[in-house]
């Protein structure tokens, strides 16, 4: 999987996780926007209650792979709303994730269970 065992042991990710690190790996959001974002970059097929993302943002924040950044980077919009970063080891993990599902695929298309692709 990865170099780092640490990231290794937390695989693989619930895919809402996975979804939530992937809104924040290009930069700090806010809970409503990462909803926003997850519904759009999977064209609504994945839709998480405001429960689950925070439930979810607590259990990465106690893992430390997100942070609640002070003063986040770009607008802010409403000084009441939350911001959240990816921390580089919520980075590494993601991309340990993403090594992973990259290898099944491999699999599956050696296996003949993936279509080609153009």
């Amino acid at each position: 999987m990865s170099t780092d065992p640490a990231a290794d042991a937390l695989l693989p990710l619930h895919p809402q996780t996975f979804h939530i690190l992937l809104a924040l790996g290009r930069g700090d959001q806010h809970g409503y926007a990462i909803l926003r974002a997850v519904e759009e970059r999977t064209e609504g097929a994945v839709k998480l209650s405001a429960g689950a993302l925070y439930r979810t943002i607590h259990r990465l924040l106690e893992q430390g792979l997100i942070t609640e950044p002070r003063n986040p980077t770009g607008p802010t919009d409403d000084q009441r709303r939350r911001y959240y970063r990816l921390t580089p080891f919520g980075r590494t993990v993601a991309l340990a994730e993403t090594r992973r599902l990259r290898e099944l695929v491999q699999l599956a298309r050696h296996s003949g269970l993936v279509p080609d692709t153009p």
